[in-house]
């Protein structure tokens, strides 16, 4: 009975300790819809109160420096260095009507505070299990043109050309986003890159498979065949930069796996949320495809997706159909 008793003194104080900041979260920026943010903090309010946040800096999946409690509002910050200058931003965020809300500032800087909402992250329950079926190719690129691909920051210049049935960057071009949006899916891509450039491909518009010319280093979450910044590859199965590469991506839920030239470098690896390249953070729902043209130069001559349902008739023992689950309970997303 003593023991029962410590048990549910030990849930209790665990329960009460839980603050509503805690949990993922999937962040919307006031007036600019070409990028998404994405937040996962614990232990709110207390000295182990950690977090990741994607992206203050360098598009990276970044450790918050520091997290507190200030009059009942959450207050978390990074410090890094940029040319030899010290950089602090600060994000402030209250809850209202369930939702994150709160504003970013840079130290010493007069420019206007960047606005925010963030929304819990939801619980999705699509498993790559073996009852997924392939539905009938999608040809995403014509070998004509860019026809179905807009610009995702129309402000920039497009920076893509098609020449003998190539869709080229040359770089510091616009990011290309798909007019369709896609649930789960194999995606065949076929690409090459020139010497010490970088590229990527934004799955549903949220998780980026990386592309870089990196062949002879070292795996990396930063690296070919990684998910960027979150899931390492097994190996390093890059070819040389001016070579034709191939990737076959299967996305179901939040489980990828990543072929690179032939070579499984990741096997149904979760992913915990949005990278870098996230325009679009309505993670419950399908996305576009996202071929990032901002970096080095790049080009493609296959894109191929294929859908992915439910087989009519669930293999015996097979989980019920898949989709979004309610969102849960503060720190449980």
């Amino acid at each position: 009975m003593r023991s029962l008793l410590l048990i549910l003194l030990s849930a209790a104080a665990a329960c009460a300790a839980s603050s509503p900041f805690d949990g993922r979260w999937d962040i919307t920026i006031k007036d600019d819809s070409s990028r998404a943010w994405w937040l996962g903090i614990e232990g709110v309010g207390t000295p182990d109160a950690k977090g990741t946040f994607i992206s203050d800096y360098w598009g990276d999946l970044n450790k918050i420096d520091e997290i507190s409690l200030q009059g009942g509002q959450l207050v978390f910050g990074f410090r890094h260095k940029e040319d030899g200058k010290e950089i602090h931003n600060v994000y402030t965020a209250k809850i209202e009507q369930g939702k994150l809300v709160g504003t970013a500032v840079r130290e010493g800087s007069s420019g206007e505070p960047i606005h925010f909402i963030g929304v819990r992250a939801p619980v999705i329950v699509d498993k790559d299990d073996g009852v997924w079926h392939e539905g009938k190719p999608v040809k995403l690129f014509d070998g004509k043109s860019a026809a179905g691909w807009r610009s995702l920051t129309p402000d920039k210049p497009f920076g893509w050309t098609v020449e003998d049935g190539i869709l080229k960057s040359a770089g510091g071009a616009s990011n290309l986003i798909t007019e369709r949006k896609f649930w789960n899916f194999a995606l065949h891509v076929e690409f090459r890159l020139a010497q010490h450039s970088n590229s990527g491909i934004g799955l549903r518009a949220r998780y980026e498979v990386q592309i870089l010319d990196d062949y002879g280093r070292p795996p990396s979450t930063h690296g070919n065949g990684a998910l960027y910044s979150r899931i390492l590859p097994t190996e390093n199965a890059s070819k040389p930069a001016g070579e034709w590469q191939t990737y076959d991506i299967r996305l179901v839920g939040r489980q990828v796996t990543v072929v690179l030239n032939g070579k499984k470098v990741i096997d149904k690896g979760v992913i915990e949320g949005l990278t870098a390249i996230a325009s679009d953070c309505e993670e419950g729902a399908a996305g576009p495809l996202i071929l990032q043209g901002d970096h080095g130069p790049v080009e493609f001559r296959s894109i191929v997706l294929t859908p992915l349902t439910k087989q009519a008739r669930p293999l015996p023992g097979s989980a019920p159909a898949g989709g979004i689950s309610p969102a849960l309970p503060p720190g449980h997303a």
